[in-house]
C-alpha cells in the first residue's frame, strides 16, 4: 500500500494523521512516482495553518516539492520507466507514491541527487525567478535579502555571488550569520543583535539598496521600505511573521519605490519556464557554483516535529523527508 501523511484540518501539527491508498496508475499524459525525497517549505506550514486556502474539504495532502523514480507512465508520454525526475506543486508531495501531470516532472541529470532535486525545486527555482524576473540584478546593485540562512536564501546568496552583485543578508545568531557569509553575502546582520536599518545605510554610505528580497512579511516589510534607493524595488515573496498587510501604497511614495508579490507557480505556468530555469539552476549546482545545504533530515512520519523546527527558527538550509 501507498502512504500519505495529510492533515484532517486546518491548525496544528496535530492535525497530521497517515491515510493508506493503492498506488494509482497514470492516466494519459501522466507518470506515477516512487518518491525517494520530500522538500520542506513555510508555503507547506501555510497550508497546515489554513493562512493559504485549502482545495479540499479535509485531508490535504501539502507538501511542495518532491523527487523519485518513475514506475509506470500512461498513454503519449516520452519520459521513461526508471527515470528519475523531480516536481514543484503546491501541494501533494507528503506521500510514497504521486501520479501527476509528465509536464510537471522534470528529469534529473545524473550529478543531481535524489536528495539534492527535492531541496531544490521550489526553493532554488524560487531564487531564480527572484533575481532574474521579480528583479533582475546586475553587477552594480547592492540587494538586501532578509532570512538569508534559510533554503531559498543560501542558494540565493550564492547565486548572487556568482552575478557578482553585493548582497547583504539578515539572518538571526551568529550560527546564522556565519553560515550565510560562507554562502555568498557580503555583509550579513544578525537581526537580534541590532536594528537592520541602520546597519544597512551605514553599509551602503547612507545609500540604500536598489533590491529588498523580503519572505519575513509584517515584522520587516516597513523597514524594508526605509533602506531601499529612490526607484528601489522591495519583493514580498513570503510572511513567516504573519501577512504583510501593515503595507499601503502610499508607503511606495516615499521615494517612488515598487513593489511586486511574486509566487512560484505563476512562474512555471508560462510554456518553458520550468524546463529552462530548472536546466539553469541545475547546471549552477553541477559547476559548483551553487552548493545545496541539507542540513536536516527526518522521516515522512515525523513531519509534524519538521514542520515544528522550521517554524521555531530551528533549521538551517533545507530540510528532507525521507518516505
Amino acid at each position: 500500500m501507498a502512504y500519505a501523511i495529510a492533515l484532517k484540518a486546518p491548525g496544528g501539527t496535530d492535525q497530521f494523521h497517515r491515510i493508506e491508498f493503492d498506488i494509482p496508475r497514470p492516466g494519459p499524459g501522466e507518470v506515477t512516482l516512487r518518491q525517494t525525497a520530500i522538500g520542506l517549505n513555510f508555503m507547506d506550514i501555510y497550508f497546515r495553518m489554513g493562512i493559504y486556502p485549502w482545495p479540499v474539504p479535509r485531508d490535504l495532502v501539502t507538501g511542495s516539492e518532491a523527487a523519485g523514480v518513475i514506475e509506470a507512465v500512461g498513454e503519449g508520454v516520452s519520459l521513461r520507466v526508471g527515470q528519475r525526475v523531480a516536481y514543484t506543486t503546491p501541494n501533494g508531495a507528503y506521500a510514497s507514491h504521486r501520479t501527476l501531470s509528465a509536464t510537471q516532472a522534470v528529469p534529473l541529470p545524473d550529478d543531481i541527487s535524489d536528495e539534492v532535486a527535492a531541496a531544490v525545486m521550489l526553493k532554488g527555482l524560487t531564487a531564480h525567478y527572484l533575481i532574474h524576473h521579480s528583479f533582475p540584478v546586475t553587477a552594480s546593485d547592492t540587494v538586501l535579502f532578509h532570512a538569508a540562512a534559510g533554503g531559498v536564501g543560501l542558494l540565493a546568496g550564492q547565486w548572487l555571488a556568482a552575478k557578482g552583485v553585493r548582497a547583504i543578508g539578515t539572518a538571526g545568531g551568529a550560527a546564522k550569520c556565519a553560515l550565510a557569509r560562507a554562502h555568498g553575502y557580503a555583509e550579513v546582520i544578525d537581526y537580534r543583535a541590532q536594528d537592520f536599518v541602520p546597519e544597512v545605510m551605514r553599509l551602503t554610505d547612507g545609500l540604500g539598496v536598489t533590491a529588498v528580497y523580503d519572505s519575513i512579511g509584517a515584522d520587516t516589510v516597513l523597514k524594508s521600505l526605509e533602506v531601499l534607493q529612490p526607484f528601489g524595488t522591495l519583493v514580498s515573496f513570503g510572511q513567516s511573521s504573519g501577512a504583510p498587510d501593515n503595507l499601503r501604497v502610499s508607503h511606495l511614495a516615499r521615494a517612488s519605490l515598487r513593489l511586486t508579490r511574486p509566487t512560484l507557480f505563476h512562474h512555471t505556468r508560462v510554456q518553458g519556464w520550468l524546463a529552462r530555469a530548472s536546466a539553469e539552476m541545475f547546471a549552477m549546482i553541477a559547476s559548483g557554483a551553487i552548493k545545496v545545504e541539507i542540513a536536516q533530515r527526518f522521516p515522512l512520519a515525523a513531519v509534524g516535529s519538521a514542520h515544528e523546527a522550521l517554524a521555531g527558527r530551528q533549521t538551517t538550509g533545507s530540510t528532507i523527508l525521507v518516505p
